[in-house]
């Protein structure tokens, strides 16, 4: 499959925008008081949040590294 350097540019920057979003969106998950019961276990707030958070890490990652791939390639469709 061949993308253009502008469709890999634009992979590579979804990619490190969603890294920068998600790690932003756990911290501030982590220091939620709706993310903690009493008791200190984590609340089904939590655990959805975290679930949707890792899937994005990834999601992000795999279109990250497509870009980096397309960036890197010596044979671009311009």
């Amino acid at each position: 499959m061949r993308i253009s350097r502008g469709t890999s540019l634009f992979l590579l920057a979804f990619g490190v925008w969603s890294w920068i979003i998600w790690i932003t969106f756990a911290k501030n998950l982590w220091e939620s008081d709706r993310a903690w019961a009493p008791d200190g276990s984590p609340t089904a707030y939590f655990v959805v949040h975290a679930v949707l958070t890792v899937v994005s890490f990834v999601l992000g990652t795999i279109i990250g590294v497509l870009g980096w791939r397309g960036v890197r390639s010596p044979a671009r469709v311009s």
